[in-house]
């Protein structure tokens, strides 16, 4: 496989589409609740933080909820930027959403000193790219966090996790057919993963695995 670019250009994630997936992720806020909390974790007072590929943004509202952080969240989804930003007015909460690139970030060297990308990386179009943005956007001693599917993930793994969504029967049927027939084929193995992480240069990282996913940890 292609280790710097894929043909899948990403499903563009606008208007009725991207607000049924904040509708239906909505359900999950105690999950976005519990993972903010585990984040916040060893940040201190004023920490930068961002979240590539946010959605709605609903992790991001959570972790500024907990503290004094700068939060940005970076989307290529233009609608998707404008449900978050009413998301985090209606939270009372400021975080700076904004459209944007995962390759080609509009941000400094070192700017951040912990980066989230939540159920999204399958996605991008330059995952190689992607990386070596991470790193250089975050600042030295910081960390990068990737929490994605993982293409070898059993269909009953996702079953059991779609059903305990509670989503309704269509829904759950719809969300079904997407994994098995669109999500799982965009996914990535472990050695998959290994390779794009050596190619953009990260030197220290860790790869845990889930019933359903990944949860990636890069290091700088």
């Amino acid at each position: 496989m292609e280790t710097n670019t894929k043909g899948y250009k990403g499903l563009g994630m606008e208007g009725g589409i991207a607000r049924w997936y904040a509708k239906l992720t909505r359900r999950s806020l105690p999950e976005f609740e519990q993972l903010a909390q585990r984040m916040a974790q060893g940040l201190s007072s004023g920490a930068r933080v961002l979240e590539v590929a946010p959605g709605p943004g609903y992790f991001a509202i959570a972790l500024a909820k907990l503290g004094n952080f700068q939060i940005t969240g970076i989307d290529v989804s233009k609608t998707f930027v404008e449900i978050a930003r009413k998301n985090a007015n209606d939270a009372g909460v400021s975080v700076d959403f904004q459209q944007g690139n995962a390759s080609r970030m509009p941000f400094a060297d070192d700017s951040f000193d912990l980066i989230l990308c939540r159920a999204a990386f399958k996605n991008f179009s330059e995952p190689v790219q992607a990386l070596s943005e991470m790193q250089r956007v975050l600042r030295p001693g910081g960390r990068a966090v990737i929490i994605d599917l993982r293409r070898d993930t059993p269909r009953s793994e996702i079953d059991r996790h779609i059903d305990a969504m509670k989503a309704g029967a269509v829904n759950a049927a719809l969300m079904k057919w997407t994994f098995r027939c669109m999500l799982l084929k965009r996914a990535y193995t472990r050695e998959q993963f290994e390779k794009f992480i050596t190619a953009s240069g990260w030197q220290k990282y860790e790869i845990g695995e889930a019933p359903v996913g990944f949860e990636i940890t890069l290091m700088k």
